[in-house]
């Protein structure tokens, strides 16, 4: 399919979200292992860290979401409650742990939900099977397959106040000590929805001489942590304004926004409006700034309804991601995160 231009005129870039999630448990090997196989240009790790400063893949820094934890006796003590951005959690926390205590860990399909039960059930087949990833096992990963990162920074400043531990130089660490100090050595993007993180990474960045890209993440409401830490009134949506998106520029390359609420908005209906898309992207470009769109999921709950499958009520079942993913092509977006690789390299 041709798409809108792109801010670079390159192709759109297909981002695999947690790795190809949609088929492996996320934040494995095996799931960007996979992701690489189906043709995506970034694999991306969501990092959290460790008791002693090493940085491991997962979404949350809450270890009973996604791996075995709650089953081994040895950390049965480590049990706590602990508030992470304003809420509560009661489980096992990544930064409790050291490295060598997070090795005996088995990573797990991630469970969600007020009651919580496994995001993709199907995936449950591959339990158990694999360690859980540490930063410098995805570069390698990366580097061996010709591929790209796109880590996101969790809890930067929950993770600062629990450990001491700036979590942006261990990163940046990291990096250099397998020969990544520019976006020609490895592409790497670096994302948070936090906004100090990535002003203070603009700053050590150009003082170790080091040239990666940035992103701005976006949620769909609320605004960012540390600006409500420090009593700011600065919004997701005022970040997404002219003007917002403008200021953004200064330290950041590019923007992460929610899709449906930035970009093309669904209707009442629960239908992908067919009309035109918003100012964002436009916007945003005007500002020299990549929009890369969060998240693509294939399952008929995660589509619009125009796009699901013919089981609807199926909600696991695969409806139409690439006709999706096609008609946000179509507004000029730079790349986009997807959970099914193979599915977003068949649309672009």
């Amino acid at each position: 399919m041709s798409y809108a231009k792109t801010l670079t005129g390159q192709r759109p870039v297909v981002i695999a979200h947690r790795g190809a999630s949609g088929y492996r448990p996320e934040h494995t090997l095996a799931a960007y292992e996979l992701a690489i196989a189906q043709g995506a240009d970034f694999i991306e790790p969501d990092l959290v860290m460790t008791a002693d400063g090493v940085l491991i893949a997962r979404h949350d820094n809450v270890l009973d979401f996604s791996t075995n934890v709650r089953d081994l006796p040895q950390f049965t003590e480590k049990k706590t409650t602990k508030v992470i951005d304003g809420a509560n959690h009661t489980g096992w926390f990544s930064e409790d742990f050291t490295h060598a205590e997070i090795r005996q860990l088995r990573a797990r399909e991630r469970q969600t939900g007020s009651v919580p039960t496994p995001f993709r059930p199907a995936n449950c087949q591959f339990d158990d099977r694999w360690p859980v990833p540490t930063l410098t096992d995805v570069i390698q990963l990366a580097q061996a397959g010709g591929v790209g990162i796109y880590p996101e920074t969790k809890h930067p400043t929950h993770i600062l106040k629990e450990t001491g531990i700036d979590i942006n130089e261990v990163l940046l660490d990291t990096l250099q000590l397998h020969g990544i100090t520019n976006f020609d050595d490895l592409p790497v993007y670096i994302q948070s929805f936090e906004v100090q993180n990535l002003q203070r990474l603009r700053q050590e960045m150009r003082k170790r001489n080091m040239d990666l890209r940035l992103v701005q993440l976006l949620g769909d409401r609320g605004q960012p942590f540390d600006i409500a830490q420090a009593g700011g009134s600065t919004t997701y949506a005022d970040m997404a304004t002219r003007d917002g998106l403008a200021h953004i520029a200064r330290y950041a390359n590019g923007v992460g926004p929610e899709k449906y609420h930035f970009i093309l908005p669904k209707d009442e209906a629960g239908r992908l409006n067919p009309g035109e898309a918003t100012s964002f992207v436009r916007n945003a470009h005007a500002a020299r700034l990549l929009v890369h769109p969060y998240t693509f999921r294939g399952e008929n709950r995660s589509l619009p309804k125009n796009f699901q499958g013919k089981q609807p009520h199926n909600e696991l079942q695969l409806g139409n991601l690439v006709g999706e993913i096609e008609r946000f092509l179509q507004t000029g977006i730079d790349g986009f995160f997807t959970d099914h690789p193979d599915l977003g390299r068949q649309a672009q």
